[in-house]
């Protein structure tokens, strides 16, 4: 059976000495493990996965006798579902489609949020609240206003058109849970949300679109157990690809490297860069350290942000995602003008791969390092393979790095900053800051 590859032929992977980063791979073996046995890497060991499953068997009926789910998460709690959607459900996005119907309310937009409460059919809509730790301001100002819709439409049943995922014991979604009786799925302990796709905040929405969710555990899990294994130790780790891509891409960064793309040539799965560039970002931009992730799709942004990559700042490296086994499509007429006759015999899927061959070898002419990642299938479980090898390169990556890949530090000062500005109690640093910042005069020009 064909297996997925990264090929390296491109990556100078040698040329950057990235090999020197193995030297390494003893330390990071013990440290993985270590925190793998206590529990710091769920993402990894899935402890929880076989309850989360058996869970969601329970509650396959009850989720899928909705016609319309309204998803309320950002960043982590919704890039996941939207990239696992759009590459497994494109059929939402296609004419005639008759359900089911995903909604993601994924910011803080009163255009949106109105529109889905005035046209969605409440009582044939399920409501997902997704927040780990029950009180992300952006959700939770969002569950109040639909709450309040839904207990207008359905009255005292509005919380059976309701679920919760969020902490197992604490945070305020759970206190509403427990108060109000509303279903509830776990996030696990130390499960941040760029992390927590393959739990129920991916899983419970690709349940609800008839997506095959286990096929994208066994996939991630195939990558993920031998990192998971007591037997790891310094040979395994550097024989597998996730810490060879940490290698290359902490090495990359190390020799000023700053940007990384991430170029996906398998069109449905163009949103899995917007997750990637969370994860990556998030994950590795501290301490003044980090490179920034640039997702891009082929074919469309040949036509936009290619110059740059091709003809800019040498500064950039390249993820290049590949699956020659995309349909075939349609084929050409043979009725076709003199000048594009080269179509003809041809189908049109077989664009996409020479488009893809192009771009890869004009990056690799204008001395762009890259690595691709050929699946050889656009299925669930390849997903769930390229999800997992991604997770565990960032981890090994921000170690490499000498940073904590799991924390955000930096993004909590603009949240506090915005709750000071909302009036929230206390917070008085944060408020002094806002009215220091404000009474400052703005220089503004008209245009």
């Amino acid at each position: 059976m064909a297996a997925n590859v990264l090929d390296w032929t491109d990556s100078w992977f040698e040329k950057l000495d990235s090999e020197s980063k193995a030297d390494s791979a003893g330390s990071i073996a013990a440290r993985f493990s270590g925190e793998v046995a206590a529990g710091k890497l769920p993402f990894c060991s899935m402890p929880f996965m076989a309850e989360l499953l058996h869970e969601l068997d329970g509650l396959e009926d009850y989720v899928k006798s909705f016609d319309h789910m309204l998803l309320l998460g950002i960043g982590g709690s919704a890039l996941g579902a939207r990239a696992l959607q759009k590459a497994f459900f494109p059929q939402q996005d296609q004419p005639c489609h008759n359900g089911p119907w995903l909604w993601i309310a994924d910011n803080v937009c009163a255009k949106t949020l109105d529109a889905y409460l005035e046209k969605l059919p409440l009582g044939k809509t399920l409501v997902a609240v997704v927040s780990k730790s029950g009180g992300t301001i952006e959700t939770i100002s969002q569950y109040f206003l639909v709450r309040e819709k839904m207990q207008e439409a359905l009255g005292n049943r509005w919380n059976r058109n309701t679920i919760f995922i969020t902490d197992k014991e604490k945070g305020f979604l759970r206190e509403q849970a427990d108060e109000l009786n509303i279903r509830t799925l776990e996030v696990p302990d130390n499960l941040g949300g760029r992390y927590s796709v393959l739990s129920a905040v991916g899983l419970l929405p690709a349940m609800f679109l008839g997506i095959d969710y286990r096929a994208l555990v066994e996939g991630a899990a195939a990558v993920l157990s031998p990192l998971a294994s007591s037997n790891l130790n310094a040979d395994s780790l550097r024989n597998h690809p996730s810490f060879k891509l940490a290698c290359w891409g902490s090495t990359l960064m190390d020799k000023g490297y700053n940007e990384l793309i991430f170029f996906s040539y398998v069109p449905q799965w163009a949103c899995f860069g917007q997750w990637f560039a969370q994860l990556w970002a998030e994950s590795l931009g501290k301490e003044g350290k980090g490179s920034q992730p640039i997702p891009a799709v082929g074919a469309t942004d040949q036509h936009s942000v290619n110059q740059m990559f091709l003809d800019g700042p040498r500064n950039k490296g390249c993820l290049f995602l590949t699956c020659p086994s995309l349909p075939q499509g349609m084929p050409f007429p043979d009725a076709l003008p003199e000048k594009f006759s080269y179509l003809k015999g041809q189908n049109f899927g077989e664009l996409i791969h020479a488009e893809g061959l192009g771009t890869k070898m004009a990056l690799s002419a204008n001395k762009v390092p890259l690595v691709e990642m050929k699946m050889v299938s656009d299925n669930e479980e390849a997903a769930g393979r390229l999800m997992g090898l991604l997770m565990a390169a960032t981890i090994f990556t921000g170690w490499l790095m000498e940073i904590n890949p799991i924390d955000q530090p930096a993004v909590e000062m603009g949240k506090l900053l915005a709750k000071a500005k909302l009036g929230a109690s206390g917070l008085e640093r944060e408020k002094e800051s806002l009215s220091s910042f404000l009474s400052t005069k703005r220089e503004v020009q008209d245009f």
